[in-house]
This record gives C-alpha cells, structure tokens and sequence, in this order.
C-alpha cells in the first residue's frame, strides 16, 4: 500500500518512525523551460538543457532538465515531506542514481520513497541508518528517476 504522509509529522519523525517496507508518495513539483535552461546555464550547460534550437535537432528532439535539476526537484520533495526536520543528522550519500526518461518543459514530477532497511547505530544509540529508494514520475507515470539515499536520524529522545 502506498501512502501519502506519514502518521508523525516531520517536525516530530524520528528514526523509530521509518519503517522498512513502507511506501510513501509525494509531489508534485512542475519545470517550465525557463527554469530548466536557468539551472543548466549555472550547472550543467549542454546543448540539450540551454539552447532550443540545438536541442530540436538532437536526440531527444528538444529541451529536456539536467539530471541533477531532476534530483534537486526530487530532493526538495523528500525534504519537504520524507525527511525529518528535528532528526536528520547527515547523509554518506546516494547510489545507483538512473535517469531513466528525460524530464521535459512542463513535466510535473513527483517521488515514491520505498523504505528498504532501518539499521539502529551499534556505536551510536542516540541514531540510526534508513536506506530508501527514491524514483521520481512524470504526469504520464513514466519514470524519471531512480536512487538509492542513505540517511542518518537521530532516535527519539
């Protein structure tokens, strides 16, 4: 069963909170080409995400998002109703990130978090690890991105 919101909210989600096997979704977040070719220009400046002409004539048959446009928007919607805002310690990282499909100018995106460990810290009690698997769609269910994130959360005091 997917849910849409956790039964804690974040500003009272712990480590205990995050449950191996739930699955939650959340979004979503729209990307119009002038903020695709924004991000690009700063971060990412290929032909695909800054300059429509070129973009028409290459493979993807015109503009589409930086992966990494794609994962901030994906990020922001963990941050905003995944992510614990009194728990969060840190995170080591992120793996297996795919871009299956290329998000386009008026692409909605939204995530689906599936939780696929929760490991209570040996060496530190007051936290612990949750790995989960974050893809992200697009209006049409198309996926759009995939990885897996790696946070640490502090235990309910």
């Amino acid at each position: 069963m997917i849910l849409s919101q956790f039964a804690v909210p974040r500003e009272n989600r712990y480590f205990e909170d995050y449950e191996t096997g739930r699955v939650y979704e959340f979004g979503s977040i729209a990307l119009g080409e002038p903020e695709i070719i924004e991000f690009a220009r700063r971060f990412d400046p290929q032909d695909m995400h800054v300059d429509p002409e070129r973009a028409r004539a290459g493979r993807f048959g015109g503009i589409i998002a930086s992966g990494w446009h794609t994962i901030g928007t994906a990020m922001r919607l963990y941050v905003d109703h995944y992510l614990s805002s009194v728990a969060s310690l840190a995170s080591p990282g992120v793996d297996e990130v795919r871009w299956p499909n290329p998000v386009r100018p008026g692409d909605s995106i939204r995530i689906r978090v599936t939780i696929l460990e929760t490991i209570p810290s040996r060496s530190k009690a007051d936290r612990g690890v949750v790995r989960a698997r974050i893809e992200g769609f697009n209006q049409k269910d198309e996926p759009i991105l995939s990885l897996l994130a790696i946070s640490i959360l502090a235990r309910r005091p």
